[in-house]
């Protein structure tokens, strides 16, 4: 058996790090001899550090050094190298390199590093007071490496942490059955199995995440793969060897035990193959859901199972598992996803390797989503407002509070906040007969420039309120006010005793009610760190569940991204706002393209058109999109295809003896022995390397051939005598690449449109690529001389054609979707009273629905028709989002904002407008409610006759003045197509 361990760079270039290591040979030998004795210029390691770095001689040490973390000889020049950190100290050639970082920046040197595959050890100083030049003790507080970055700490801060994915040690036995991988996961505390591979097979799973691939030559794929890589062999059991050596390499207790999460070949269901994704039966609930959808909340399994072990989890990491088990449940309580969910259950075991019972998920979602709610403070609430004082900075009391105020539920530490706030009593107390009478004093003194000065102030640094201020003690003393206070100042000082300057004062009774807020603050910080500590204890015993849940979001967030209405045509094939892959459609360089495909397409344009360029593009998205991925437009209909061919450029093969015509022919034969009416053909340029005529007439036969099978597909050509050809063809349709005049010369535009296009622009390509002039002339006088008549006869056709190309023709009459539902969620419990948002939003889709309904009624009454439509609203609640329906269909809708005013707008985007709208500070958690109508220009009707009608009626909006200035003519779609929305 064979293993290694996966890492960012398997093997590294000649660097400067090796450059430094030999100009400071010297000087690392005295270094190893400074460690030995147990000594270090900038203070002392303990005995535990020295064994790390003599056990883990590769691996990075960060030593704690007053306020910033350093490092010594090799491991400084690494933090120079990989972390982009400046060196320490001179230039002097007997000096030891020494490099390091401020203690705010530790994060993302950690990042930099364990990026580049180092692992690093964090060493601490061991906090409390100590004699002046005294030793001070350090311990070793983590260990960070690329599979699990550094996350001591993490518990008590307020923000968010970017978690890598795990790496694996990955491990490759053989039997009689074939090959078997095991891969171990030290982050997750799991390993899986995967046997009866061939060795191509094994060899694709390697490659698969990896940055580099193996030099192939003798001895195999397999051989050449490892090559590139650090492996070792191992001897017996191959789990147990794997297992003994991941907690060598991790320093891993052997009580330390790992979950075996492989999923068992004879059980499982058959592996996505290519188009299954469109065929699963969730796919087909999907595209019937009209309710509104959860937001899919996504969180890294390693992060969230690394966080709990090391009972590190802060509170927005518990609101995040909180929200994904609670859109688990919504998803249980909703019959329109009810299905979905126990649909998903098989897709997440193989992904997981976790089989759970679809009612033991349930139960223990809605235990532990209880559990976190009982501790966890999801809201401010009313109680747990920062202290404020009118007399001291709020910034005093923002720092101080803000860390843990907020974070649990104030039930759980009731005598620790009371303290707080008796204690923060008690400051302003002291502060207010200290400081106010000299501030009083001062401002009653009328002198000029150079006059008393004095204030209040937040010193940040030591997390005081002093007063400072200059010039107020007073020349000559008479008992005047404020004279008692001035004596009583003395001069601050901060944690090690020293002046903190000659403007900072402070009094006795100040600096004892300091120290008792900091006293009970810092004993409510850690009061709310223990429970979350044993809040991330407890929710160990549910780690399965919480991955399980975690990665069925995924893959369902994955799932509903598609739009999967269903097409308009049985295997026609519909991308809209189609992009070259290997554009970025951010930077504005990418042509979008709506392909609209039912048959086989005949595609002309001229060179450097795009014609390649489009092909290659159907292509990939066709491949992602029945493969269940995301593709690279605005939206997509994408038939299952038994089979994808795509026939570009052949080369002649010397081996073989064939030219690229033969090579050509013989690729074409397998494609047209091999398509049937589900399958996608595109050749690009076809019978380009033979005689003009005939090949033309090869070219027209073969669009024929499959023009009678009946397959989706593209064909691209130059050779424009195939228009001349009798073609007997019943589905064919042209298609060509436009063209606009620039400064009376053709340039390409890179779309899609109708017709012919039969201008090559070969001499302006080749005139760009450097051909001479005179060679550009003579190839024109003589293309003029031979083809005179042709151009004569086709003078009035090519007009045409020209009107043709510059005109865009892409736009489609989008289908109108129809979107049937519930008028509002029906999440609440039973028995719970109505809130006054939820009474707001009756009375504002009541009033909605009426105006909107009288509306379209007139508008029918003028087109005589005698069916009237029936409208009614889709609510969108906090943390939920549109359906997929919605995608491409234009919509009027009303956000209901926290302070129960409304907002009015339409759209033709209706998720990306919502997540604008909710992006706002404040508006996180707005709902709103929507209706679907047919075409843009009815819906500003109607968003305009909203904004006039609903202050009318009591509501009162923030757009209001939208409705003045607003004048839309008539629609000019056909009310026909107006259905009743649900």
């Amino acid at each position: 058996m064979l293993w290694w361990k996966e890492r960012m760079e398997s093997c590294r270039k000649p660097s400067t790090v090796q450059l430094i290591k030999r100009l400071t040979y010297s000087n690392l030998l005295g270094l190893d001899v400074n460690l030995k004795s147990g000594s270090l210029k900038e203070g002392t390691l303990n005995r535990e550090i020295l064994q790390f770095k003599s056990t883990f001689p590769r691996e990075v040490l960060l030593c704690r050094v007053g306020d910033f973390y350093e490092a010594l000889g090799i491991d400084a020049c690494i933090l120079v190298e990989y972390a982009g950190l400046n060196p320490f100290g001179g230039l002097r050639t007997d000096s030891i390199p020494r490099a390091g970082c401020p203690v705010v920046n530790l994060r993302q040197t950690l990042d930099d590093l364990t990026r580049n595959g180092y692992s690093v050890c964090i060493v601490e100083e061991v906090q409390g007071p100590t004699q002046a030049r005294s030793r001070k003790d350090r311990f070793i507080s983590g260990h960070a490496h690329p599979g699990s970055p550094y996350v001591f700490g993490l518990v008590g801060a307020d923000h968010d942490l970017d978690f890598p994915e795990p790496m694996p040690v990955v491990g490759i036995s053989r039997s009689a059955k074939g090959y078997c991988i095991i891969s171990v996961l030290e982050t997750m505390k799991t390993y899986s199995t995967d046997d009866g591979l061939t060795e191509e097979a094994l060899v694709t799973k390697l490659r698969t995440g990896t940055c580099r691939w193996g030099e192939f030559g003798e001895g195999g794929l397999l051989w050449g793969e490892c090559r590139a890589r650090h492996y070792e062999w191992l001897d017996g059991n191959p789990m147990n060897e794997l297992l003994s050596k991941v907690k060598e390499l991790y320093g891993l207790d052997d009580e330390v035990t790992f979950r075996n999460i492989t999923v068992t070949s004879e059980n499982r269901p058959h592996p996505i193959h290519l188009g299954t994704a469109t065929q699963i039966e969730v796919c087909r609930l999907m595209g019937n859901v009209r309710c509104s959808i959860p937001e899919f909340t996504c969180v890294s399994s390693a992060k969230l199972v690394k966080l709990l072990e090391l009972r590190e989890a802060n509170h927005i990491e518990f609101c995040k598992i909180k929200s994904v088990l609670d859109e688990i449940l919504q998803m249980y309580k909703n019959p329109e996803l009810l299905e979905i969910l126990k649909l998903l259950m098989d897709p997440t075991w193989v992904a997981t390797g976790l089989k759970i019972d679809f009612d033991k998920l349930v139960s223990e979602c809605e235990w532990t989503s209880t559990r976190i709610g009982e501790i966890i403070s999801l809201d401010v609430e009313s109680d747990q407002q920062i202290s404020s004082y009118p007399n001291i900075p709020s910034e005093f009391f923002e720092d101080m509070e803000s860390s843990w105020k907020g974070r649990i539920k104030r039930i759980h530490l009731e005598e620790a906040f009371e303290e707080v706030e008796k204690a923060a009593a008690a400051l302003s107390l002291a502060v207010s007969q200290d400081f106010l009478p000299i501030i009083s004093r001062i401002k009653a003194s009328t002198a000029p420039l150079g006059g008393p000065k004095g204030e209040i102030l937040y010193a940040r640094e030591h997390e005081a309120v002093w007063f400072k201020g200059k010039r107020f003690t007073p020349a000559v003393w008479a008992g005047t006010p404020g004279e008692v206070q001035i004596k009583q100042l003395k001069a601050a000082v901060d944690s090690k005793g020293r002046k903190v300057g000659e403007e900072w004062f402070t009094t006795v009774k100040v600096e004892d009610a300091l120290t008792r807020y900091h006293e009970a603050g810092a004993e409510a910080t850690a009061g709310v760190l223990e429970l979350l500590r044993t809040l991330s204890a407890e929710l160990q015993s549910k780690i399965n569940i919480l991955v399980f849940a975690s990665m069925l979001l995924v893959i369902a967030k994955a799932l509903f991204a598609h739009d999967v209405e269903p097409s308009d045509v049985a295997g026609a094939m519909k991308i809209i706002g189609l992009s070259p892959y290997w554009f970025d459609v951010a930077q504005g360089s990418a042509v979008q393209n709506t392909v609209d495909m039912q048959s086989l397409l005949l595609l002309t344009g001229p060179n450097g058109g795009g014609k390649s360029s489009l092909l290659r593009s159907i292509c990939a998205a066709s491949l992602l999109g029945i493969c269940g991925l995301m593709v690279p437009a605005e939206s997509a209909f994408i038939p299952h295809f038994d089979s994808i061919m795509l026939h570009m450029k052949s080369y002649d093969s010397p081996a073989d003896g064939k030219s690229s015509f033969q090579m050509e022919m013989s690729e074409i034969r397998s494609v047209i022995s091999g398509a049937t009416s589900r399958s996608l053909v595109l050749v690009d340029e076809i019978c380009r390397g033979t005689e003009t005529a005939k090949g033309t007439c090869i070219a027209g036969s073969i669009v024929e051939t499959l023009d009678a099978i009946g397959c989706l597909g593209i064909v691209s050509t130059h050779l424009h005598g195939i228009f001349d050809l009798p073609l007997t063809t019943n589905h064919t349709v042209y298609k060509a690449m436009a063209t606009e005049n620039v400064d009376g010369l053709p340039k390409p535009t890179w779309k899609l449109i109708d017709g012919i296009c039969k201008e090559s622009l070969a001499f302006e390509t080749a005139q760009r690529e450097g051909i001479p002039e005179t060679i550009i002339q003579r190839a024109e006088e003589l293309y003029s001389s031979v083809y005179t008549k042709d151009m004569l006869s086709e003078r009035s056709e090519a007009k045409l054609e020209r009107f043709t190309l510059n005109t865009n023709v892409n736009g489609s009459n989008e289908s109108s979707h129809r979107c049937n539902g519930n008028s509002k969620s029906e999440f609440y419990a039973e028995g719970k009273s109505a809130t006054p948002m939820e009474i707001l939003q009756e009375e504002v889709e009541s009033a909605v629905t009426i105006v909107v309904q009288k509306k379209l009624i007139e508008l029918y009454k003028k087109k005589n028709l005698s069916e009237f439509p029936e409208v009614k609203c889709v609510a969108i609640a906090a943390r939920e989002q549109p359906p997929p329906s919605t995608i491409g269909s234009s919509s009027v809708y009303v956000m209901l904002m926290p302070d129960r005013k409304l907002y009015v707008g339409e759209t033709d985007d209706l998720e990306g407008r919502i997540r604008a709208h909710r992006s706002k500070k404040g508006m996180d958690n707005a709902s709103f409610i929507y209706f679907l109508v047919p075409g843009k220009s009815l819906a500003c009707q109607l968003e305009t006759l909203l904004v006039n009608q609903l202050p009318n009626q009591g509501f009162q909006l923030t757009n209001q003045a939208d409705g003045k200035h607003r004048n839309f003519g008539t629609s000019s779609i056909s009310l026909e197509s107006v259905s009743a929305h649900r």
